[in-house]
């Protein structure tokens, strides 16, 4: 049957999925830590991100310093927390760890995004009345929004993808069916665990895309038709010996 024939098997046997350590209790603690870890660097990215595009001042700074958790690998930042107190704290270390490695996307995009608004959409927003917060709402936030959704999207599966690590140091999540199968020399088993978090990120990617059609605040564009024009004796507009044209709302009756 191939590799890909047992991982298929492996996946399809009830007794993988079962108990504290079978697929869906792995599954539950995956989609937990993701979850956690992308919230809290949306609570902390995406506001700084709004204020500092908002008044244009701090960005690169900002940038640059959250870039930091790009350059340093995750698992080196899970092996040093792991040395410290926060190693007896459950899924903490790898939270903070998830974190720094999603702020950078989110952060950068949703920046790009607030500061590639026209500043000539900006300034007739301003010349209209508009308060800095009307500003933020209605004018610079749904210009932005795209960048911010690519951003959200990217940081989402690069958690989803980096999460399985916490297995390296004990905790769980998907990765412990990699590692497990690793530890035993089990391929198929190594396949399915890799199958199972790929598959996870394509269906959090097809729930955020989705999200982001039904959120999206941009108007949608709708064709508008000009009034036609009629003669007064009902013939088309310009017509050879129709008269004068007007349009049908004007058409008044003589006596």
């Amino acid at each position: 049957m191939g590799v890909l024939g047992d991982a298929w098997t492996w996946l399809i046997t009830g007794s993988n999925w079962s108990g504290d350590g079978g697929a869906l209790a792995r599954l539950g603690e995956h989609v937990y830590v993701s979850g956690v870890a992308l919230a809290l660097a949306c609570a902390i990215a995406l506001p700084t991100a709004f204020y500092l595009g908002h008044i244009g001042k701090g960005g690169a700074l900002a940038i640059n310093i959250s870039n930091i958790g790009r350059a340093v690998p995750v698992f080196a930042v899970l092996a040093l927390f792991m040395l410290s107190p926060l190693r007896n704290a459950g899924y903490v270390p790898t939270i903070v760890a998830l974190v720094l490695f999603a702020v950078p996307p989110l952060l950068t995009n949703a920046y790009v995004g607030m500061r590639e608004v026209d500043r000539a959409v900006l300034e007739a927003a301003r010349g209209m009345g508009m308060s800095g917060r009307q500003l933020f709402v209605r004018v610079e936030l749904p210009l932005a929004y795209p960048m911010v959704m690519t951003g959200l999207r990217s940081a989402s599966v690069q958690v989803i993808a980096t999460a399985t690590i916490a297995a390296m140091v004990g905790q769980g999540g998907l990765g412990r069916i990699i590692t497990a199968g690793f530890n035993t020399y089990d391929t198929p088993q190594v396949v399915a665990g890799a199958l199972l978090v790929a598959l996870l990120a394509l269906v959090v990617e097809g729930v955020l895309v989705a999200l982001d059609r039904v959120l999206d605040p941009s108007p949608s564009v709708t064709a508008v038709r000009a009034p036609v024009p009629v003669a007064r004796d009902g013939g088309a507009a310009g017509a050879q010996g129709g008269g004068d044209a007007l349009p049908r709302d004007r058409v008044t009756k003589t006596v």
